[in-house]
C-alpha cells in the first residue's frame, strides 16, 4: 500500500529513526514560514516520507502539538510529493498556556501555513509552450486586369 498514488500514511511513509532525522536536518532548510521550518532531502525511495517535530517549548499543551501533527499528516497524505524526505519543525510559539489549546482560528492558520510549505514541494507541471505569433505575411497585390 505504499505506491505512488496511495493516500495512506503507513509506517513506510514516516521518518522514524534518529539517524534518518539527523541526515535531513544536516541540510539547510528548504522553506520557512511564520511558525514552521521545512527541511527536505532527495530520497532513493519511490515515495515521500514525513517527520514532524513539535517541541514542547513552542507548543506547551499536548492538544496543540497533536493538532499540529494531525494537520501536517493530513496535508502530507493528500499531497502529491514524490521521492523526498520532509521534516516539518515547529520553530516559533503558536500559543501560550493561558490561551485556549486549539480553536478554529488557530487550526485555519496552521492549515494555511502548512499547505503553503508542502505545496512548495509538489512537482511543478511544465508550462505549456508559449504560442509564437507568426510574423505578418505581406500580401502581394494581384495584377489587375484591364
Amino acid at each position: 500500500m505504499t505506491g505512488e498514488g496511495s493516500h495512506d500514511f503507513a509506517r513506510a511513509r514516516r521518518i522514524l529513526k534518529t539517524d534518518e532525522f539527523s541526515s535531513v536536518f544536516r541540510l539547510r532548510p528548504t522553506q520557512k514560514s511564520a511558525h514552521f521550518v521545512l527541511y527536505t532531502r532527495p530520497s532513493p525511495l519511490p515515495h515521500a516520507r514525513l517527520g514532524i517535530v513539535a517541541a514542547k517549548r513552542f507548543a506547551p499543551r499536548a492538544v496543540t502539538r497533536n493538532t499540529i501533527k494531525r494537520i501536517t499528516r493530513e496535508l502530507f497524505r493528500t499531497s502529491e510529493i514524490q521521492s523526498v524526505d520532509c521534516i516539518v519543525r515547529l520553530a516559533r510559539p503558536v500559543n501560550t498556556r493561558q490561551g485556549p489549546a486549539t480553536n478554529s482560528a488557530l487550526k485555519r492558520l496552521l492549515h494555511a501555513e502548512l499547505s503553503r510549505l508542502l505545496a512548495s514541494q509538489r512537482p511543478r507541471k511544465p508550462a505549456p509552450p508559449a504560442k509564437v505569433a507568426a510574423p505578418p505575411v505581406a500580401v502581394q497585390p494581384s495584377p489587375s486586369s484591364p
